[in-house]
């Protein structure tokens, strides 16, 4: 994402049942639709939460967990995660989850062709479904072995890019879709970080909403924590507690001895199911 993607050099570069249809911004509803699977209830939280590159440990979770924030985000995998993860086990979810905290999982997929500077893992026109699927599955095993279980959301990390380009963009929705698809076949909830100006405006602003995510994590740096007054898209979208907004980035915060540069979200959406 853009405080915390492949490199911390891009940061400073980018200023976002299987087979049924699934409608993007119908909120609980969307998420919960598939013929013949029963879902687990909706774990929301609605508050501020911080996301940063690394889990921090334990302890610093501990000295942070003062009421200020709420839930952390957390990089459960892909090949495009910027950083490794020592602190994230599924001993460290269970120990944050008894404290409090809520979580929220982050997957760092496949990122679009069009897209400057270089991935491990990018997409073209001939392995988007195919990799979409994969890394979906991918994703769930990731998370359900740190025991984030079914009826959880993982958020596809999309990052900036230009959706006017009409080829790249057809490959990302591509994916995005078969990604979901998959998703909801395994009972885990899609959701999307992207960018009000290209990748989450991609999706918001896609006529065809057929299995796109049913939660969107906006990324607008405003410093405004809300996830109502700019709300940029419409006001029927995402609505049903399934929006979150990264509204601001590179914040160096400490608290309890614990220095941590974060990105603060306002967040009203699913968590992941833990315990």
């Amino acid at each position: 994402m853009a405080g915390h993607r492949q490199s911390k050099k891009r940061r400073y570069i980018t200023w976002a049942v299987a087979g049924a249809p699934v409608v993007a911004g119908a909120g609980v509803a969307a998420q919960t639709s598939m013929a013949a699977t029963t879902w687990p209830a909706q774990k929301t939280y609605t508050g501020r939460a911080f996301d940063t590159c690394a889990a921090p440990s334990l302890s610093a979770m501990k000295a942070w967990h003062t009421g200020f924030y709420g839930a952390a985000a957390v990089y459960v995998g892909g090949r495009n995660r910027g950083c490794s993860q020592p602190n994230l086990t599924a001993s460290w979810v269970k120990s944050v989850s008894t404290l409090g905290w809520k979580l929220i999982p982050i997957y760092v997929g496949a990122q679009p062709p069009c897209q400057s500077g270089s991935n491990p893992e990018k997409l073209t026109a001939t392995t988007a479904a195919s990799l979409g699927k994969t890394d979906a599955d991918d994703a769930v095993a990731k998370a359900s072995a740190l025991g984030m279980k079914a009826g959880s959301p993982i958020y596809l990390d999309m990052e900036s890019y230009d959706i006017t380009n009409t080829s790249c963009n057809d490959v990302v929705l591509t994916y995005v879709r078969a990604f979901d698809k998959e998703l909801r076949a395994k009972t885990y909830r899609a959701g999307y970080y992207g960018f009000t100006s290209s990748s989450a405006k991609a999706v918001a602003n896609a006529t065809d909403k057929t299995d796109l995510p049913g939660n969107l994590w906006y990324a607008l740096w405003d410093k405004q924590n809300t996830t109502t007054a700019d709300w940029p898209f419409g006001s029927t979208q995402y609505t049903g507690h399934s929006r979150g907004h990264q509204y601001l980035v590179n914040s160096k915060e400490t608290r309890n001895g614990y220095t941590i540069t974060v990105d603060r979200d306002a967040w009203d959406a699913p968590v992941a199911i833990t315990g």
